[in-house]
C-alpha cells in the first residue's frame, strides 16, 4: 500500500515537472533545480476566469495527472508482486524517473541531464546493493553494471555512425544517455534487448501515428520496464 500511495504522488506530479522543465530547460543543472522549485509566475485569478478555455485546460490537465498516477501506481504495485521489498525502493525510484523522462521527451523531445545522469549513477548503486542483497559477488555486480554503461553508451553510438549518412539523428545525445543509465539498472546482457524492443516499438508507433520521425525516448521507457519484468519472470 505504501508503494501504491508514493507511486500515485510521484506519478500525478509527473505533467507539472514536465511543465516546468519545457519552461527553462536547457539549462545548467544547479539553475534547473532551482527553477524546478521556483515559480516566478501565478495565472491571476481574473485572467483564469476571462479564459473560457482555461476550465477545459485544468480538466484535461488533471486527468492527464490523474491518468499518470494511475499508471504509475499500478507499475510498481506489479512490481512488488515479483521483486524482493529491500530492492523495491530502488526499483521504485527506477519506474518512477523513467516515466518522467518519458513524458518530458513526448513533450520537449528532450532528455534532460538532470534525470538521466542521476539515474545512472544510482544505477551503480544499486547493482552493488543488489548483488549483496541476492548473494552475488559485489565486483562482479559492478562491473556487469558498468558494462551494461557502457554498452548503453557505445552500442548506439557505433550504429549511428554507420546509420549518419541517411539518418544523422537515428539516436540522441540525450537516448544515448539514459541507455547507458538503463544498461547500469539492467547488466551487460540485457542492453541489446532493451535497444531491440525499443526500435520494434518506435517502429510500431512511427506506423500507428503515420509520421517517420518523433520522440525515441518514450521507446526506450517502455522496453526496459519490459526486460524488467520479465528478468523478474
Amino acid at each position: 500500500m505504501t508503494y501504491l500511495i508514493i507511486g500515485f504522488i510521484f506519478g500525478f506530479s509527473i505533467p507539472f515537472l514536465a511543465r516546468r522543465f519545457s519552461k527553462f530547460m536547457p539549462a545548467t543543472f544547479a539553475y534547473a533545480l532551482y527553477r524546478i522549485f521556483c515559480i516566478n509566475k501565478q495565472v491571476s485569478r481574473s485572467k483564469r476566469q476571462a479564459n473560457h478555455k482555461y476550465k477545459q485546460l485544468s480538466r484535461r490537465y488533471f486527468m492527464r495527472s490523474l491518468g499518470w498516477g494511475i499508471i504509475t501506481s499500478s507499475t510498481i504495485f506489479l512490481a512488488t508482486q515479483t521483486i524482493l521489498p529491500d530492492e523495491m525502493p530502488w526499483i521504485a525510484f527506477f519506474i518512477i524517473v523513467l516515466y518522467m523522462l518519458m513524458e518530458i521527451d513526448k513533450r520537449m523531445f528532450l532528455l534532460p541531464d538532470l534525470l538521466t545522469v542521476p539515474l545512472l549513477i544510482v544505477g551503480f548503486a544499486y547493482a552493488a546493493f543488489a548483488g549483496e542483497l541476492l548473494g552475488y559477488d559485489n565486483a562482479a555486480a559492478a562491473q556487469n553494471s558498468a558494462l551494461g554503461a557502457i554498452a548503453g553508451y557505445f552500442i548506439p553510438v557505433l550504429a549511428s555512425l554507420f546509420l549518419i549518412k541517411k539518418h544523422p539523428d537515428v539516436f540522441g545525445g540525450g537516448d544515448i544517455k539514459l541507455l547507458a543509465a538503463v544498461g547500469a539498472w539492467l547488466g551487460f546482457i540485457n542492453v541489446p534487448y532493451v535497444i531491440l524492443a525499443a526500435c520494434i516499438i518506435f517502429a510500431i508507433t512511427c506506423f500507428i501515428n503515420k509520421q517517420r520521425q518523433g520522440a525515441f525516448g518514450p521507446s526506450i521507457v517502455l522496453a526496459s520496464l519490459i526486460v524488467l519484468f520479465l528478468l523478474e519472470y
